[in-house]
């Protein structure tokens, strides 16, 4: 028998194998509706049944792991719509469709569903904290998706122009509920982020069964509100409703009232704070003024006046004239008595022309002397008055006197400024002059000297 035209023949497990893997890649996950009935839980703790309809009937079950997040007990005869992946028994060649989500039909499907993004959103990341942006202390402009018509915008706009009147509010009209609603809103938010003159968005809606409030569980909202650039606000349902947009938003308030004051401050809390700061801000700066105004006194006290310090200079240089005067008059007094001894000596000596020569040398001596001691004391007189002229012009208060001024700073060190480099813009210093002072503030140094 020829090898080529024999048919394949396959093994009951091999056939079954390449029927589960097929079954299993062609529908990997299906939602599917029906009739429960043969429902059993075993010990295991797993339930077993079988989903039919009117033309029908698929095996079906659900792992205990499963089981235990159901919301509801299945029961024979139920009606429900489920999420699972086929697969197919080997041992008894029963293909069967292993269920990971189950509701009862209506409310519970959509229940089911809002799980299901929830859970996949989240695991995305698109609940995390670090991507919600924080709202601004005091918006310039609000924009309100919502319906036009009804108590929600009427409350919204009720309470800002409460809290903070003459806000301005901008109402983006959209559907809430039913076909296009969605469309709405997602266009909406985009539309508000290109315009980007608003501060916040703030989503908004009444309560509702989950039906109404599908819209705001849909994945095309839920990805607008986490892409918008501007903070947005979810004030959808009631203060027990959640949302997908409330997860995702940036903020949730519990109702549209509450967001209103969520978003804008109160006008008049602020002017009470602000009466506060000021009172606390005037205490403040009157305390500080004064303690600077004792720690002056005090500097001030500490100050020797410059005055002073060129009475003392001019006292010291009286006592040095006094005291030169008398060496020059006790010098004068010494060479008086030499020449008296001499003198005297000349007449004990006698010889007549001796006695002559000497006398005319005494004369000459005498003469020389007295020309020596007028110079010395002319000369001395000469350097007293120099020196007293050096020391007036020493004096920090003639320098005062030309028009120059003494610059230091004015902390507690009040160091004597003489290098514009060593002070640095906004430096408060302290300019003494020959009358007063000046309290001034450095704007720009000069490194390089300038003509005075």
């Amino acid at each position: 028998m020829n090898s080529k035209n024999s048919p394949q023949i396959y093994t009951v497990s091999g056939l079954t194998r390449q029927l589960k893997q097929l079954i299993e890649s062609t529908y990997p996950f299906v939602w599917l509706t029906g009739e429960i009935s043969n429902l059993s839980r075993p010990a295991s703790g797993h339930c077993y049944f079988s989903l039919k309809d009117d033309g029908a009937l698929i095996n079906g079950v659900m792992f205990r792991n499963q089981l235990k997040r159901m919301p509801f007990n299945p029961e024979n005869g139920m009606r429900i719509t489920g999420m699972g992946r086929l697969s197919l028994y080997e041992p008894r060649g029963n293909y069967q469709i292993i269920f990971e989500h189950m509701a009862p039909d209506g409310a519970g499907l959509l229940h089911a569903k809002f799980e299901l993004l929830k859970k996949q959103l989240a695991a995305e990341g698109l609940f995390d904290k670090s991507h919600k942006s924080t709202l601004p202390f005091l918006p310039l402009k609000i924009s309100i998706i919502t319906s036009p018509t009804g108590a929600v915008v009427r409350d919204i706009i009720q309470v800002s122009q409460r809290r903070f009147s003459g806000i301005h509010l901008e109402v983006v009209p959209v559907k809430v509920q039913g076909d296009g609603a969605e469309t709405d809103i997602e266009q909406a938010i985009e539309t508000v982020n290109k315009c980007a003159t608003s501060q916040v968005i703030i989503v908004a809606r009444g309560g509702g069964s989950l039906e109404d409030l599908a819209a705001f569980n849909s994945e095309r909202v839920a990805r607008a509100v986490f892409a918008s650039s501007i903070p947005v606000v979810s004030a959808v349902g009631h203060e027990t409703d959640f949302t997908i947009c409330d997860f995702v938003s940036d903020l949730r308030a519990p109702t549209p009232s509450a967001a209103a004051e969520l978003v804008l401050p109160e006008r008049k809390k602020l002017h009470r704070d602000i009466i506060t700061y000021e009172n606390a801000l005037e205490t403040a700066l009157k305390r500080g003024l004064k303690h600077l105004k004792t720690q002056v006194k005090t500097l001030n006290s500490r100050l020797k006046n410059p005055r002073s310090r060129v009475d003392d200079l001019r006292m010291r240089l009286e006592d040095l004239e006094k005291r030169l005067t008398g060496r020059m008059q006790g010098q004068l007094k010494a060479h008086g008595e030499r020449l008296s001894w001499y003198t005297n000596a000349l007449y004990a000596a006698s010889p007549l022309r001796r006695v002559s020569e000497q006398k005319e040398t005494c004369r000459f001596l005498h003469r020389q002397l007295v020309q020596s001691m007028v110079s010395t004391l002319t000369s001395a007189r000469s350097k007293i008055h120099e020196n007293h002229s050096k020391l007036g012009a020493l004096s920090p208060l003639a320098v005062l006197h030309r028009g120059y001024s003494i610059t230091r700073t004015r902390d507690s060190k009040q160091k004597i400024i003489t290098d514009s480099t060593t002070t640095k813009n906004g430096d408060s210093v302290e300019v003494l002059l020959s009358k007063g002072r000046l309290i001034c503030q450095v704007e720009k140094q000069y490194a390089q000297k300038e003509n005075i």
